[in-house]
């Protein structure tokens, strides 16, 4: 595939702007800033480079599908979804409000590019398999994108999805796998080290591919179509958790967090929107 890699980039930036105003709409209430931030970049790329969703629409069962396990992250996941187009701008002002189809987990809501509803961690993986398989049998030829996160994996149910998905050889299947090192508790290598996810899945019978989940380059390359294997990829993330403004890079305390005006009003002025 050919990729505008300066265009992507430009769609991360307004992107993270998305973010930034709907944790800001979000008030008193908070909202899961670091993890939507450590994946905006990878949502970027998929949406804008990998995916043809945008392109051919919700309707077409030969879309591609993004499913996003750790669903707290529905931030990154939302301003991808407006940026492309397939859900109307005008709802990033009412995310969390009463009766609002933004709400802090996603729901399933395909009208708006919602694939599924998730929030209890650790499912993604199976429910992409699922769909994995159900395309295959359709002779679909389009590919399952799962977004999950390094802490979600203390999940046993995501280690049975990770043995599952080579048997059934799910070549249509990519797991994203977004380490920023940090989970609601602490650090992840605190609560419970993962060592190394490379060698684990490739052990399990995946395609494996380690990188810099914030290059846009090495995104594209990494899970570029015309690069697949015959096995299901496992395309592994070093992150930076609350990537892109300075007051929350590796700052835990932005799992879950407020947007108060002065953070506020400061990224904008660092993504380059103030006046």
């Amino acid at each position: 595939m050919n990729f505008n890699y300066s265009e992507i980039e430009n769609h991360a930036r307004n992107m993270r702007k998305l973010i930034l105003d709907m944790g800001r709409h979000a008030g008193g209430h908070a909202a899961h800033m670091g993890g939507a931030l450590s994946i905006t970049d990878v949502m970027a790329v998929l949406y804008f480079g990998v995916m043809n969703t945008k392109d051919i629409g919700m309707e077409s069962e030969e879309r591609d599908r993004c499913i996003l396990s750790k669903g707290h992250s529905s931030l990154g996941l939302y301003s991808a979804l407006i940026e492309a187009g397939l859900m109307d701008e005008s709802l990033k002002d009412t995310f969390e409000d009463d009766y609002s189809d933004l709400l802090g987990h996603p729901v399933q809501n395909r009208s708006i590019g919602i694939e599924f509803t998730n929030g209890s961690l650790g499912m993604g993986l199976s429910i992409g398999i699922g769909v994995a398989i159900a395309c295959r049998r359709k002779n679909l030829n389009n590919h399952v994108y799962v977004v999950l996160g390094d802490g979600e994996c203390n999940e046993g149910s995501v280690w049975e999805g990770f043995m599952s998905a080579p048997k059934f050889k799910l070549n249509n299947l990519i797991a994203i796998i977004d380490c920023n090192k940090f989970q609601l508790s602490g650090a992840t290598e605190d609560v419970m080290p993962l060592l190394s996810m490379k060698d684990k899945l490739s052990a399990f019978g995946w395609e494996t591919r380690e990188i810099d989940g914030h290059d846009i380059k090495a995104l594209c390359t990494a899970l570029d179509p015309d690069n697949s294997s015959a096995k299901p990829l496992a395309v592994i993330l070093n992150t930076v958790k609350g990537k892109g403004f300075s007051f929350s890079e590796n700052d835990n305390s932005w799992h879950h967090a407020v947007v108060t005006q002065k953070a506020y009003d400061q990224g904008l002025s660092e993504l380059g929107f103030g006046d």
